[in-house]
């Protein structure tokens, strides 16, 4: 005689998919984001002599070694803008995104052994890494504020518009360093060696950048070539709304916002894929 087939009430089954972010399980997470947001920010000053006063002293020395470098000795143009205020406007944004990037990168290889004895959504850990390095960044954007007053007041800047874009321009620049990051995080999970890759990458992408020189000083075609830099618009943009130079039009942001949301997509897929062998890789 045949056996009744048994019926269960409740089946466990695994829908994971590559596209889905989680964004729902995120959510009911959120107080673990601020636990590991407040972690990191607590840690960047615990037990050094000066605390928060570090987020000042790094973008006033870098700014004042580009002022000398590269104002003083090689003679970039600044497209007319005071030098110490169009470096520290560079150095502030891309003091954010590196942040950002390495910290994002090193997801699954620094935190395994969490990952490896209790269970949360995953990309709580990059999540968490952007908004901590967006706070550093608000602690120095109170720094660039300071000496962008100084300069409007002497009316040395002419500020426009696009300041209002700066939310947008934060919000894309996170999205782009949580794209790359994602997809270096789970390529290190089985190179290792590529962490060291990318901090030696990052240095030489911020010469592709135009963090210590303006788009408008390029010639023709590397001026074309800048243009697919996701951050050539975004740091533009920046800079005309805030100092009203440089060679900046919405088309450069568009075509940012497109390269970012391909990438974004491309490291969601690839985190995702990785997100459930890592451990037998890490």
């Amino acid at each position: 005689m045949n056996e009744p087939q048994q019926k269960w009430t409740e089946t466990i089954e695994s829908h994971h998919s590559l596209f889905d972010l989680k964004l729902k399980e995120v959510w009911r997470y959120k107080d673990l984001i601020y636990m590991f947001v407040k972690r990191d920010f607590i840690s960047s000053f615990k037990q050094t002599i000066l605390g928060p006063i570090w987020f000042f002293i790094n973008p006033i020395f870098t700014t004042i070694t580009y002022l000398i470098i590269f104002g003083r000795f090689a003679k970039l143009p600044t497209d007319g803008a005071p030098g110490v205020l169009f470096y520290l406007a560079g150095v502030t944004l891309w003091n954010y995104f590196s942040g950002a990037l390495l910290g994002t990168s090193a997801t699954f290889t620094g935190n395994a052994n969490i990952f490896g004895k209790v269970y949360f959504p995953r990309l709580v850990t990059p999540i968490s890494i952007v908004i901590s390095n967006l706070m550093r960044l608000s602690v120095q954007f109170v720094l660039f504020l300071i000496v962008w007053a100084y300069y409007l007041i002497n009316k040395e800047i002419s500020p426009n518009l696009w300041i209002l874009a700066t939310p947008f321009l934060l919000v894309l620049m996170a999205l782009f360093a949580l794209g790359v990051g994602m997809i270096f995080s789970a390529l290190t999970t089985k190179y290792k060696d590529l962490s060291m890759l990318l901090v030696f990458g990052i240095t030489l992408y911020m010469y592709a950048t135009p963090v210590i020189y303006p788009v408008s000083m390029l010639p023709g075609y590397f001026k074309k070539l800048a243009s697919f830099n996701p951050l050539t618009g975004i740091f533009e943009c920046f800079k005309y709304g805030w100092l009203g130079v440089g060679d900046f039009s919405p088309t450069m942001l568009i075509a940012s916002s497109i390269i970012i949301l391909i990438l974004l997509v491309v490291g969601v897929v690839t985190f995702n894929k990785v997100e459930k062998t890592f451990m037998d890789t890490v």
